[in-house]
């Protein structure tokens, strides 16, 4: 008997195609064209994507060009509309931050500032620096919680320090771009993204 006239299941056993019920053999066909299908999807995006991004560099370097300045590197979000203003194509660039060892420095100073402060610190205060260190379900830091310490307008020499260690100890874990692409709602001010994945299509 040949291959052919075989299919291996799920645990790698090779079974004869006319021990298969016609149901399992139908699924099995549609799954298979299903994946034919998005992987020729897959590729387009990819090649879209890519070209894409390609093409916006290249257009900011010769928009760049009519001042004699000279751009580097693809940071940055970018925008580009249509001229009559109906499509938009957004280029943003997504970083995720993380902090090194000086977090804890600048733990250990806001953690004076609060012992300094107690017997006249709000309560609020300090259940807002206390949540900003407070771990999620991961055992992660909360990198938005933290840089809303920054915010708080305290003039205390203690906490300025505390503020720098913690500015000094921000580090971009990876960035990711990606690009959207909008078309405007009738003649409205309102855009809509065109979808480029299959959940939002």
């Amino acid at each position: 008997m040949s291959d052919a006239q075989f299919k291996t299941d799920a645990q790698g056993r090779l079974v004869p195609i006319d021990r298969i019920k016609p149901i399992d053999l139908a699924r099995d066909e549609l799954v298979a064209d299903i994946v034919k299908k998005a992987r020729v999807v897959s590729a387009d995006l990819t090649a879209f994507k890519e070209a894409t991004f390609s093409d916006i560099i290249a257009f900011i370097e010769l928009s760049a060009e009519r001042y004699g300045a000279k751009v580097g590197g693809e940071k940055g979000n970018v925008t580009l509309v249509s001229y009559d203003g109906r499509y938009k194509v957004l280029r943003a660039v997504q970083e995720t931050l993380t902090f090194d060892e000086g977090l804890q420095a600048a733990k250990a100073l806001i953690d004076e500032c609060v012992h300094e402060w107690t017997s006249g610190a709000r309560s609020e205060l300090r259940a807002l620096i206390n949540d900003a260190f407070n771990v999620d379900k991961a055992g992660k830091i909360s990198t938005g919680r933290i840089l809303t310490l920054r915010r708080l307008d305290i003039e205390d020499d203690k906490w300025k320090r505390a503020m720098a260690a913690l500015s000094d100890s921000i580090r971009v874990q990876c960035s990711k771009s990606y690009v959207r692409v909008y078309e405007r709602v009738g003649d409205t001010d309102r855009y809509e993204a065109i979808p480029l994945d299959i959940a939002n299509a």
